[in-house]
């Protein structure tokens, strides 16, 4: 098993960091700033992977010869992207929207060195229950959602009381796809 020691995790997300910790991953957080931006023709399926890219090519311009792993996820519904809501309101209507509902939730993510650039994206069904205006009213409250895609966290309460199930890798939704970056480092770095 070849470890991977020393790269550079370039995202500001706090449950990225946390994940790729919790599986013994030795990194660095440097980031720069980005703006997210995509072709407006472009299907909603590759904007994840399509910003991740973009962010690596970014870092790689600031951060030269070292490994760098950028992501970003989004969550899509009825074809549109639900990004991270601008308020509490907006949260609401969201998870309003996703109640009782399927929705995939796609993280794209880009790791490269000097050498080369490997990308991929993975996709995650989820099924919310029917929620309560009471329920989603208590998790906006108690667990401002305002900086996750889709107005919400799977790893918190909402997640615990309120998925029916998953279709796929929870730590995708969580915000990154453990396993399969792993296995992408294994075989191509």
């Amino acid at each position: 098993m070849k470890h991977f020691n020393n790269f550079i995790l370039a995202s500001k997300s706090p449950r990225r960091k946390q994940l790729l910790s919790e599986a013994g991953f030795s990194f660095k957080v440097k980031t720069i700033d980005f703006e997210e931006v995509f072709p407006a023709d472009l299907s909603v399926e590759k904007v994840a992977e399509y910003l991740a890219v973009e962010k690596n090519k970014a870092h790689r311009s600031q951060f030269g010869d070292e490994l760098i792993v950028t992501a970003d996820t989004v969550v899509i519904f009825s074809g549109q992207i639900l990004g991270k809501p601008k308020d509490l309101n907006e949260a609401k209507k969201v998870l309003e929207i996703l109640s009782g509902k399927i929705h995939s939730v796609i993280s794209g993510v880009c790791i490269s060195n000097k050498d080369k650039t490997v990308s991929f994206s993975s996709t995650t069904e989820v099924k919310f229950h029917e929620l309560a205006v009471d329920e989603i009213d208590h998790y906006v409250s108690s667990w401002p959602p305002t900086d996750k895609a889709g107005s919400y966290g799977i790893q918190e309460w909402i997640g615990l009381i309120g998925v029916e199930w998953i279709k796929g890798s929870f730590y995708n939704v969580v915000g990154l796809p453990v396993d399969t970056l792993y296995r992408v480092l294994q075989k191509e770095f």
